[in-house]
């Protein structure tokens, strides 16, 4: 397949790339950076705040299937900085689709929202025909952005399927993330060589569906493959969710023989917060066999290591 892939720089996204790449697809990766993670990727930098640009990017690609990471991601990034969240992603959506009617309207489209549209759910785990109820300014910005999508979809005839992945992490992440900045914390820790570790949190007892951001991009390209996922909505998620207190008891057990001290920090607690996200993996898994393949330890383990390279600033 030839493949374009929006926020190829970005950290699932260049994930994506070398899944895609590895596979045999012909890989062109849009970011503003005119990076990737796949080193025979076609590269191309674009604005996607551009609209001729995208378009001129995309008519360049000739693409088969598109996937759509292009965003900015970061929840509390998005209180801090609302309206720029909600105007670049929703702009960056409207670019991005009308570059597909005019110039990839055949083009298979993997819509990459956030389980972060559901908000507040009724039931867990949470099913793709759950209500929309967006408890964030970033979370809004995906909402309106998967509406666009359908709107486009039924209205011009576009191939568009929208995953919902819930949350992901690996090796890669930038330290605004849970996992990753506890991962930075342990590799400082370590790098240290402290006998006794005091980890900053948030609130420890929200809890999140945690899958190694390798599964998540694998999952992307086997919607792709299926063909027959046009106009599903669909969760990329494990089922299980686990809170952010237990996640620095794994760590704990990982650093042993340093000890580990929670602390919570009273500037990373959220004015409102969802408390639990976990997400109904069946429909995903009817429509592909899709399956986590990592586990959340190793997740942990990888991201550790990846830290230290980092900060001891060899090549990652």
């Amino acid at each position: 397949m030839r493949a374009l892939i929006t926020g190829a720089s970005g950290f699932a996204g260049t994930w994506l790339c070398r899944e895609c790449a590895a596979a045999g697809d012909d890989v062109v990766a849009l970011s503003r950076r005119g990076s990737s993670g796949a080193a025979d990727a076609d590269r191309i930098a674009v604005d996607l705040r551009d609209g001729d640009a995208v378009a001129a990017a995309v008519a360049s690609s000739r693409p088969e299937v598109v996937y759509h990471l292009a965003a900015l991601t970061s929840v509390g990034r998005s209180w801090s900085e609302p309206a720029r969240t909600v105007a670049d992603n929703d702009l960056i959506a409207v670019n991005v689709l009308e570059a597909l009617r005019t110039e990839a309207p055949d083009a298979l489209v993997v819509w990459v929202s956030s389980c972060e549209v559901y908000g507040d759910p009724e039931s867990l785990p949470i099913h793709e025909d759950a209500r929309l109820s967006p408890a964030n300014p970033y979370a809004v910005s995906k909402a309106a952005g998967e509406m666009l999508a359908e709107v486009y979809r039924t209205a011009y005839g576009l191939r568009i399927l929208r995953a919902r992945p819930f949350s992901h992490s690996g090796p890669g992440q930038l330290p605004i993330f849970l996992l990753s900045s506890l991962a930075r914390q342990a590799a400082e820790g370590r790098r240290a060589g402290v006998g006794e570790l005091q980890i900053v949190i948030g609130n420890p007892d929200t809890r999140r569906d945690f899958t190694d951001v390798r599964d998540i991009v694998r999952g992307y390209r086997m919607l792709a493959e299926t063909q027959a996922a046009d106009g599903e909505v669909v969760n990329v998620s494990s089922g299980m969710s686990i809170s952010a207190g237990d996640q620095v008891a794994l760590l704990a057990r990982l650093l042993e023989p340093i000890t580990v001290e929670q602390v919570v920090d009273p500037a990373r607690v959220r004015a409102r917060e969802v408390m639990d996200l976990r997400g109904d993996p069946s429909r995903m898994r009817a429509l592909t066999g899709w399956e986590p393949r990592i586990p959340l330890q190793q997740t942990m383990v990888d991201t550790i290591e990846w830290w230290e390279r980092e900060l001891a600033g060899a090549p990652a």
